[in-house]
Order: structure tokens, then sequence, then C-alpha cells
């Protein structure tokens, strides 16, 4: 994993969502603003299916490494984006085999 890449995008990530919550008042009225219309479910649904399939991977790297999965899957289900990209983040480098 390219460390420093995933730093940046953690950080303007990070940026985007501060200010899309202050444009739209906070966490709940961003939820209401997605649950609106059947487009914005299908936003959503597509965002909940990727988190799943992310976490599948997420538990096998965390089993290959030693690495404890509940935490982290509680963690990325609670902050979306942000958990994956600690996750990865956070990596010890393996070494090569």
């Amino acid at each position: 994993m390219n460390k420093p890449l995933l730093t940046i995008v953690l950080i303007v990530f990070g940026a985007l969502t501060v200010y899309t919550l202050a444009h739209y008042g906070g966490l709940f009225a961003w939820l209401a603003f997605y649950t609106r219309d059947p487009a914005s479910w299908q936003i959503f649904a597509d965002l909940v299916i990727t988190m799943c399939l992310l976490l599948v991977f997420v538990r096998r790297d965390a089993q290959a490494n030693g690495r404890p999965f509940v935490p982290w899957a509680v963690f990325c289900l609670a902050v979306g984006s942000f958990g994956p990209l600690l996750y990865y983040i956070t990596a010890k480098k393996q070494a090569a085999q």
C-alpha cells in the first residue's frame, strides 16, 4: 500500500467531509438528503454493498497479519471510508517473502 498517497486521500476526504457536514447542517441533515428519493437510495445501497465487500478484504488482511478484525469492522461501519483508509495507513510494513 502506498501510505503517503492514502494519507493524502484521507486528508482531502476529511476536508470534503467537514465541508459537506457544514454545508448541510450536520449528520442528520446529510442523512435526510440521502434518503429522500430512489436515486439517493441507490447511492446509499451502493455504498453499503461496497463497505461490505471492503470489510471482507479487511478481514482477510487482518487475519493474515495478526490484527484484530472486530474493532476495525466496528470503526469502519461507524465512520465509513475513514476506517479502511486508517486501517491500511496504520498497517505495519510486511517483510519480503
